[in-house]
């Protein structure tokens, strides 16, 4: 991972973008993809409002932000973007059905009430893009049974306390949060591809293999 993602870096529980405000994700180009040309967008989590720049740029999206982080927020302020500070696991102040697509990118697993913000997400937007580290990836089921502790892999090296990832999920966990939810649906699942064999074992057993899964969800329950 990237140095923003370091323990001796930065602590994760409270990001400091200072000295990141270029940082762009690998996995961002996948989420470009799953968006609509001229659609409205928002970015819960935005961070330092890369994806959100790229977003506007390659798809001409209008776009909005939310950022716990007052340096992520500060970045995108100075970038012009319009990004508010806040938590995203709360009722947003956004109206019914304000967005074509929301986005939380690796974020989901670190906040206090995820079920509270895929409502959220559902309530604000017809699609839905998440993404979160795999807990089932076969590298920390391999690191939890050899070693017998909390894999430091799925933590980006960071230890079970000091860590912001607080709710760890795997695919499965989060395809029966949708299920719990109701009102919404998986329409498809992607991840970062090596253009190799492995992304086949990758597509036959996804969570096992499926280290970032990417989902695009989509509203079904029209009155919600």
């Amino acid at each position: 991972m990237s140095g923003i993602d370091k323990p001796s870096v930065n602590d994760n529980r409270n990001y400091d973008y200072s000295g990141f405000a270029e940082f762009e994700r690998p996995d961002y180009k996948f989420i470009v993809e799953l968006v609509e040309n001229n659609s409205k967008v928002v970015d819960l989590g935005c961070g330092n409002g890369s994806l959100i720049q790229k977003l506007m740029i390659e798809k001409n999206v209008i776009a909005k932000g939310i950022e716990i982080s007052e340096s992520g927020v500060k970045i995108c302020k100075e970038k012009g973007l319009e990004v508010y500070q806040g938590r995203i696991d709360e009722k947003l102040n956004f109206n019914d059905n304000e967005f074509d697509f929301s986005i939380c990118h690796i974020t989901i697993q670190m906040v206090m009430y995820p079920e509270v913000l895929l409502k959220e997400m559902k309530r604000i937007s017809k699609y839905q893009i998440i993404s979160f580290p795999n807990f089932a990836f076969y590298k920390n089921r391999l690191e939890l049974l050899l070693k017998g502790r909390m894999p430091k892999k799925m933590l980006f090296g960071y230890s079970w306390f000091n860590t912001g990832h607080i709710h760890q999920l795997s695919i499965k966990d989060f395809e029966e949060l949708v299920k719990t939810i109701g009102g919404i649906e998986i329409i498809k699942k992607c991840f970062i591809k090596s253009n190799s064999y492995k992304d086949r074992f990758v597509l036959l057993l996804p969570n096992l293999f499926m280290q970032f899964p990417i989902f695009l969800l989509r509203k079904t329950d029209e009155t919600d």
